[in-house]
């Protein structure tokens, strides 16, 4: 598995309905950002995949809590155009279990585990905290590449990778979700460099940085992730167990 969208941490998308409808009124920077979303949701994995790793959590108030995960990519043998991402809590008295289905020209599905309790949710309603952490359901399953509006706004080098830097928008950002997202992509891998998401006040909420890239059995992956909230001064690192080749 090549580094593409941060396989290993966040999974990869199966919708193509970001691009749709005319495009006969979109500017060429808007109808290349939907083509090249359009790439990115359709990138699905081959193989099953498990993975362990640890959360890394500081709070708005400085205190820190690690929490173990395990992170699995359970392709359906049956139908390889939909497929499942989970990510599950472990060692602890109260596990939470994360099921992302991706299926081919639909939108995600979420559904959240908690205290036995079985939570559905898609859209704006996944813009909640996993675990406490500053990662929301919706970060895990890439939404903003999801919404109809993406534009290209620029090719620059970004921490040392020649980038497309693209701007997802939303049509209908709640008050405490994202208004929009620009990311970097790797010209190359297809992999997000980097991305900073937007409150509804334009305002920055969040910094999205992959870190630690090995190469592990001849494959790229990502050993950590990085959110800062700049809205509250937390931060989550999501640290894999990766093992030297």
């Amino acid at each position: 598995m090549r580094l593409r969208l941060v396989p290993l941490a966040l999974g990869l998308l199966a919708a193509s309905s970001v691009v749709a409808a005319t495009t006969n009124e979109l500017s060429d920077a808007e109808i290349l950002g939907r083509q090249l979303a359009q790439q990115l949701v359709e990138q699905r994995p081959s193989t099953n995949f498990t993975q362990t790793g640890t959360l890394k959590i500081r709070d708005a108030k400085g205190i820190r809590e690690d929490i173990p995960v395990r992170f699995q990519i359970v392709v359906k043998e049956m139908n390889p155009s939909n497929w499942l991402s989970n990510y599950q809590t472990v060692d602890t008295n109260n596990p939470v279990k994360l099921v992302i289905v991706h299926s081919a020209g639909q939108p995600n599905e979420y559904h959240l585990v908690e205290n036995g309790v079985q939570k559905d949710l898609a859209g704006a309603r996944a813009a909640v905290p996993f675990v406490g952490s500053d990662f929301w359901l919706a970060d895990f399953g890439l939404e903003f590449f999801h919404w109809p509006q993406q534009k290209i706004l620029k090719k620059e080098v970004k921490r040392s990778r020649g980038c497309t830097v693209l701007e997802s928008t939303n049509p209908d950002p709640s008050t405490n979700g994202y208004s929009r997202v620009v990311s970097w992509i790797d010209s190359e891998s297809g992999g997000i460099v980097q991305a900073w998401a937007y409150d509804s006040n334009n305002r920055l909420l969040k910094e999205f940085y992959p870190k630690d890239f090995k190469k592990v059995n001849g494959q790229w992956q990502v050993g950590e992730m990085e959110i800062d909230n700049d809205r509250t001064g937390s931060r989550t690192r999501l640290e894999f167990d990766l093992n030297k080749e």
